[in-house]
């Protein structure tokens, strides 16, 4: 029997995500035995039209161009997978969607109408179906192997969606934002990156997107209390993820504020 097909496709992105992949080592080798790479330009492979079982998908959709491009990858795949932050919610780009697009380009390039680019840069899903995320800026080389061997067994995933707080509990980590005062995003901040920051002492920064259920009002107060002002405040949720909706509309509301 046939090995299953697996793509792995880039958008607007550092590819940070991909390199998550790339340096997975000899996990790498063990999954290229279980599935045929047939696209995946970082690495090698290069067939973007392959029809294949499972597409990953990284990066944010800046162009016409990826438009086409995503609608002919969708078409071509049985799963389509979006991992990171930039497939997932619009990445660190999509700051530019609160800014006039169009007059930064006209201000930046001598010949603005040569430039291909879209008043917004948007997550993949916005486009097409999307049949699982994986949130993270890079994901979580753990997350990615597990999936994709989930995927394999015809398994969905369970999704990560547990707050960064609980995976500092469960590791027995001292809370940055009781035993320093230190503003944290871990209560509104989905797991996954195995509390990577809070372990190492410093705070977390949101780079997972909104968990279920977060109360950003909540953590907007919070971070008041700590001595960050309304416009600092805006930052902590406009930033990595701040096209998601839970962090946009918080952030939003705290730039605002009077």
């Amino acid at each position: 029997m046939s090995k299953p097909s697996v793509a792995i496709h880039k958008f607007s992105s550092c590819d940070g995500c991909q390199l998550a992949l790339l340096n997975l080592g000899e996990p790498l080798l063990q999954l290229a035995e279980l599935v045929d790479i047939l696209h995946f330009a970082e690495a090698g492979p290069l067939d973007e039209n392959a029809k294949v079982d499972i597409a990953i998908v990284e990066g944010s959709v800046s162009t016409l161009h990826d438009i086409e491009r995503l609608k002919n990858i969708r078409a071509n795949s049985g799963l389509l997978m979006s991992i990171g932050a930039c497939a997932t919610s619009g990445g660190l780009q999509a700051l530019r969607n609160m800014a006039d697009t169009q007059q930064w380009i006209a201000d930046i390039y001598a010949s603005p109408d040569v430039i291909d680019s879209l008043d917004k840069s948007t997550p993949i899903k916005d486009h097409v179906n999307v049949d699982l995320e994986l949130w993270g800026c890079p994901v979580n080389q753990r997350q990615i192997l597990m999936a994709i061997r989930a995927l394999l067994f015809g398994v969905m995933p369970v999704d990560e969606h547990d707050k960064v707080c609980m995976e500092c509990k469960r590791q027995q980590t001292v809370c940055t934002m009781v035993t320093k005062n230190e503003p944290c995003m871990g209560p509104v901040t989905r797991t996954g990156c195995g509390a990577l920051c809070p372990s190492v002492g410093r705070d977390c920064y949101g780079c997972y997107g909104p968990a279920e259920n977060a109360n950003t009002q909540a953590m907007a107060n919070r971070l008041q209390g700590l001595g960050l002002v309304d416009a600092e405040v805006a930052r902590r949720f406009l930033f990595i993820n701040s096209g998601a909706d839970a962090f946009h509309r918080q952030g939003v509301l705290s730039r605002e504020k009077k």
